[in-house]
């Protein structure tokens, strides 16, 4: 019932969806496989990362993110899981939000995708979006108002990771970010299973990014109206949002 309950209102938050959004939203097909695609301006649009609610528990989820927001006179236009986290779903690395660092820069060594190094940070500051590798954002000394570290890089600096192969036959849903060459935060999430080297090429190549990180892959979600997606199946970690203003509030 609560599943129900909370998928209507997502619904209902998107009917104040704007046609803009929806033009942010798309479908793209690369190397024949086909992709989402959404595009944001951070200094027009409301960017944040989130990740604990009002009662100061993990959202897990865009239903409870609508939720809150609506009690704020605000609503959901664009959200995507963003980043890797642990059983209580608190963040793997670092995650800042609204100012505040709630836990450090994770410089380490072990196993998995966020420590297939290079990895790095997607960060907001002052209506500007970036992705940096983790050293370089560590070296710079930022005090972003929103980040979230993950991992593996997808492109650095136009450059794919090295350690991606092109005939690869691991394949899973992916999704991850990118600031294009004019500075607009792009988010991707593949529409069918694809290797690590095909999704840092739709990256590089098609959606001018010199700079992407990889979010997730088998929890990879997207709730993007202009494209009927309300996904909300799996409990996740931080949350990237693009929130709005509800008309009349």
């Amino acid at each position: 019932m609560f599943r129900f309950l909370c998928f209507g209102v997502l619904m209902t938050a998107s009917a104040f969806s704007s046609g803009k959004a929806a033009a942010a939203c798309r479908k793209v097909e690369h190397l024949t496989q086909p992709f989402a695609v959404c595009t944001f301006d951070p200094t027009a649009d409301d960017i944040r990362i989130l990740h604990r609610g009002r009662d100061g528990r993990p959202y897990g989820g865009f239903d409870r993110v609508s939720l809150d927001l609506r009690q704020e006179g605000e609503y959901l236009e664009f959200a995507m899981n963003g980043g890797m986290y642990e059983r209580d779903l608190s963040s793997v690395g670092l995650l800042v939000t609204d100012g505040v660092e709630r836990k450090a820069l994770d410089r380490g060594e072990s196993w998995g995708n966020f420590y297939l190094k290079p990895n790095g940070v997607f960060f907001l500051k002052d209506g500007r979006a970036g992705v940096m590798e983790t050293e370089a954002y560590a070296a710079a000394g930022m005090s972003p108002d929103f980040a979230t570290q993950s991992g593996p890089m997808l492109v650095i600096g136009g450059a794919l990771h090295l350690a991606f192969l092109p005939q690869s036959d691991s394949l899973q849903i992916r999704n991850g970010v990118g600031v294009s060459k004019t500075g607009e935060a792009v988010f991707a999430i593949s529409l069918v299973p694809v290797r690590f080297h095909d999704f840092a090429t739709l990256f590089r190549d098609q959606l001018n990014c010199p700079d992407a990180l990889f979010l997730d892959g088998s929890i990879s979600s997207l709730f993007a109206p202009g494209l009927d997606r309300y996904d909300n199946a799996n409990p996740m970690g931080p949350i990237i949002a693009v929130v709005k203003k509800a008309p009349g509030s």
